[in-house]
């Protein structure tokens, strides 16, 4: 199968011919239709994150069940699914308590990647997935059949940037009607965080970015107001669009120091800061701590949006077949896998919402 390949850090992916192992028991392996493009394969590809290489990432895909192992029961062959990160067991401690997102399970695909290039050598299965290649072999949890009816490359986007920004508002924080929101950062993840804020009944729903485009496409997505880091006085204007209380949630959907850094002078009492981008390996975000206590104010780590895969995506899939979340809107440009890293270096500039590789 043809796949894009990272064999050195903050170079371009190379397209090569790889092998793909064959279904085992409890594993799917799905014919890839469309892979968006997240921050999160850009960082691993640029070794923020380290790792070992070669490796395949990509991680937010759609695609068509070619193949099911022994034991396979919550897909078919033929059935679109999702395919996601999120690989869980069912019953180890976080499974146990609604966190599959934490499962400690090892599974056989941790141990060994199903992947190996022409010469027979193992490249990694990055984010256990592997998604920018024509073929992936995951977990049965890892995927969730959708209706045909929904475009490939708008499903792709429920894998990650919509469970995660959604979730975070929704699972996570359990954000209630008539609070108000910040949100930092318009991407992919911070524009679901905004919807899901709005679906959730937010009062003010503030949008803060240092792009005036962004900030006009968060408003298309559910924020009331928008403030641009770069120009205005974001603490002030916070204060002033929450009659000076101040935000009940602020989520951080970007991985940068100065975000996370801002974030905590923004918060009202009983506040709570949730934690979502992912910042590279090392980088360090200091808080009061005795301010925090007196005000009983909280910070929340979100990952994945604190998904339950089988029961977030279907629901998801609902709002968006009665118009209240957008998917297709999302996508900025679809590109063919040979595309990849043109694909790559317009996120980089910030010129898409998510571009997707379809195939």
């Amino acid at each position: 199968m043809k796949a894009a390949v990272c064999r050195e850090f903050g170079k371009p992916l190379v397209i090569e011919e790889v092998q793909l192992a064959d279904a085992g028991p409890g594993e799917v392996r799905v014919k890839v239709s469309a892979v968006a493009i997240c921050h999160s394969d850009i960082s691993y590809a640029d070794g923020a994150w380290g790792g070992t290489l070669p490796a395949i990432y990509g991680h937010e895909c759609a695609g068509v069940v070619e193949k099911v192992g022994a034991d396979v029961t919550t897909v078919k062959v033929g059935e679109h699914v999702v395919v996601t990160l999120i690989r869980s067991c069912g019953h180890c401690h976080g499974c146990s308590m609604g966190n599959p997102v934490t499962c400690s399970t090892q599974f056989p695909l941790d141990a060994k990647s199903p992947i190996t290039d022409a010469k027979g050598n193992s490249v990694v299965q990055s984010m256990r997935t592997g998604g920018f290649a024509e073929f992936v072999l995951v977990h049965e949890s890892q995927c969730v059949a959708v209706p045909k009816t929904i475009p490939m490359a708008s499903a792709s986007l429920l894998a990650c940037g919509v469970i995660t920004g959604f979730g975070a508002v929704t699972n996570t924080a359990k954000v209630p009607a008539g609070s108000h929101v910040v949100v930092i950062g318009t991407g992919g993840v911070g524009l679901n965080a905004i919807q899901g804020a709005r679906v959730s009944g937010a009062r003010t729903v503030i949008a803060i970015d240092i792009a005036d485009n962004k900030i006009a496409a968060a408003k298309d997505f559910g924020a009331t107001h928008g403030i641009n880091s770069k120009t205005e006085n974001v603490a002030e204007r916070v204060l002033e669009l929450t009659d000076g209380r101040g935000a009940d949630y602020v989520f951080v959907t970007v991985g940068v120091k100065s975000a996370f850094d801002s974030s905590y002078g923004m918060l009202a009492k009983s506040g709570s800061v949730v934690l979502v981008g992912m910042p590279a390996s090392g980088v360090m975000s200091e808080i009061d701590p005795g301010t925090m206590a007196a005000y009983s104010q909280n910070i929340l780590g979100s990952k994945m949006g604190s998904a339950r895969i089988q029961v977030d995506i279907p629901n998801l899939v609902g709002l968006y077949n009665q118009g209240r979340v957008k998917l297709d809107e999302l996508v900025t440009k679809t590109y063919p896998i040979e595309e990849i890293n043109e694909a790559i270096d317009a996120v980089k500039r910030g010129e898409a919402l998510r571009n997707v590789i379809v195939f």
